[in-house]
């Protein structure tokens, strides 16, 4: 049978074969530029935020822009009475000694609690999304996972700029881990939406949008190889909670051993292997935070494919009713009030697994 090493490449000769789609041909049309756009956009759509850059401003890298986010103050209908929301910094390019992978990050997180006689700044965070792309001698062109990256950062975003809590320590992202990964996650959605895509997706030599037929057959791939993600992402999380249940292990403890035999009584498929071996598995020891913990991202998909079909719905995506009650329980209340009464205040009922499976080809 086929090795775990020949996996990607073989699947990747059945994806052209099958779907005539190479992720390639997508390139040209998402500039980082274009990208950028087009999660600002969506984020004044939906939240009605409004992204100033300050060339003035000095960050802590040239590469680095600074945003002043703003938004109309409430029942304000003109841009003259906006407000401050946050400071939003966004670093995209690798470079030598940062660290790798992409995250989020608050310098000064969000909170209403101020001492007598503050200044009213000190309440307004100071958000940074950071990225590692690779800069390009001309324009910068993503992959559609590296958009689909760039998005899920921004949710992450929203969580601290759109915070609304009294104290620091229940503000922005302080909630529970199985929560963390649900504003991100569902930002993610946008980035597939045709009209976002036709309106933001141009070639960046001709500013030509993308062609229909390229995103139809985006849209026919996007399924293609979703049972072998989620073995492979499954099989990390169990075996996470499996490492992490061990009450002792001898001096002589052989990890690796472990791994083999425990994915073996799981039933993990011979030609699959776990997307995150121990070895590198920074999940697993870096820290506590996601300890016995991974398995998040994927109940937070539960999550967010149910909290996107809330909006799809209405007919439109940009719903102003439901991004509003979005904003309100899922962005804006931090850890003030229990994560699985803020999702029944939304949806009005507990999470529904069938919008997951759906949106995964499951069923």
């Amino acid at each position: 049978g086929i090795q775990p090493w020949d996996w990607r490449y073989y699947a990747e000769q059945v994806r052209q074969a099958n779907y005539n789609f190479d992720e390639s041909e997508l390139k040209p049309y998402l500039s980082l530029n274009a990208v950028t756009n087009a999660v600002f956009d969506v984020s004044n759509k939906l939240y009605g935020l409004k992204y100033v850059k300050r060339e003035d401003v000095e960050a802590y890298h040239p590469d680095v822009d600074v945003y002043e986010v703003r938004r109309n103050k409430v029942g304000v209908e003109t841009d003259d009475e906006d407000e401050l929301v946050a400071l939003f910094l966004h670093d995209n390019y690798a470079r030598p000694h940062k660290s790798s992978g992409a995250w989020m990050s608050e310098y000064r997180s969000q909170k209403k609690n101020l001492v007598h006689g503050a200044d009213p700044i000190e309440a307004v965070p100071i958000v940074s999304n950071n990225n590692n792309f690779a800069k390009g001698s001309g324009s910068t062109l993503l992959s559609f996972d590296d958009g689909v990256t760039l998005f899920h950062e921004m949710g992450h975003g929203h969580h601290g700029m759109l915070s609304d809590a009294t104290y620091r320590s229940l503000a922005s992202t302080s909630v529970l881990r199985d929560f963390v990964e649900l504003p991100s996650q569902l930002m993610e959605h946008w980035l597939s939406d045709p009209a976002v895509l036709k309106e933001h997706a141009r070639h960046h030599e001709t500013g030509e949008p993308v062609p229909d037929e390229l995103l139809e057959r985006l849209k026919a791939a996007s399924l293609f190889n979703e049972g072998f993600a989620t073995v492979e992402y499954t099989a990390c999380a169990l075996l996470d909670m499996a490492v992490h249940s061990l009450s002792e292990y001898d001096d002589d403890f052989d990890l690796a051993k472990f791994e083999k035999e425990y994915l073996e009584e799981q039933g993990m498929p011979q030609g699959i292997v776990m997307r995150h071996r121990p070895a590198h598995f920074a999940h697993l020891f870096a820290s506590s935070a996601y300890a016995a913990g991974y398995y998040v991202y994927q109940w937070a998909q539960v999550l967010d494919n149910d909290v996107f079909a809330a909006f799809e719905e209405t007919g439109d995506v940009f719903d102003p009713e439901t991004a509003e009650k979005c904003r309100k329980y899922i962005y804006s209340s931090g850890n003030t009030v229990a994560p699985q009464e803020l999702f029944k205040s939304f949806r009005g009922r507990e999470p529904d697994i069938s919008f997951f499976l759906k949106h995964k080809g499951l069923v």
